[in-house]
């Protein structure tokens, strides 16, 4: 009779895997994995089945713990303004604590890593927009949330492609006060309004820019 599969060994396997793809990323072949986890790649397909099986089971426990680090870090506290906690978020989600998950997160924009988790570009964007709603409506604007979100993902894609950590935190930080100081951003509503008034013969364009991050 064959072994039956044991799950406390799966999810440590799984566990260190995660360790090891977010230090170093994810790698093309099992051994590095074998090797990480003190196991044989024979052992990794016995409990995953298939390799890309194994690296979308990664990609997913990886996903998941930094749902819950950066959850944590977006969420309204009661003794702290959210500007304040945005900062911070800030802070630790493009140091050495968040740093990993963005890289390996990275990789899914590349068109072979992509058909591990071929929706996961229109999953990393609306995964943060409940915590981010959740939190701007401690301050009474909700409906922020998309331009925040934009705001975060156009810098660190930004800081990506230059490694500008000077300038990026600056300009995040200039848009924290601009949050601060109350200026009356444009709801949906005021924004079409605008559109609406503008002079006869003047055009509009919109650009949407994804990322995998």
């Amino acid at each position: 009779m064959g072994r039956r599969p044991q799950p406390h060994i799966k999810d440590r396997l799984l566990d260190a895997c995660a360790d090891y793809a977010l230090a170093h990323g994810l790698p093309d072949r099992l051994e590095p994995l074998a090797t990480a986890t003190g196991t044989s790649a024979r052992m990794l397909i016995y409990h995953f089945g298939t390799r890309d099986a194994l690296l979308r089971a990664v990609l997913g426990h990886a996903r998941q713990r930094q749902l819950d680090t950066f959850g944590d870090l977006l969420r309204a506290r009661p003794d702290e303004p959210y500007i304040a906690t945005l900062d911070r978020a800030w802070t630790s989600i493009t140091g050495l604590e968040g740093r990993p998950y963005l890289q390996m997160f990275g990789q899914l924009r590349e068109s072979a890593a992509q058909q591990l988790w071929p929706d996961f570009r229109h999953t990393a964007t609306t995964d943060w927009l409940g915590p981010l709603e959740d939190g701007l409506r401690s301050i009474g604007r909700p409906e922020l949330a998309t331009l925040v979100l934009a705001v975060i993902r156009g810098l660190l894609m930004d800081l990506d492609a230059t490694a500008d950590t000077t300038r990026t935190d600056r300009a995040f930080r200039d848009f924290l006060d601009f949050l601060a100081a109350g200026e009356h951003l444009p709801s949906g509503d005021g924004s079409a309004a605008h559109r609406s008034q503008a002079p006869a013969g003047s055009s509009t364009t919109s650009t949407d820019t994804t990322s995998g991050t």
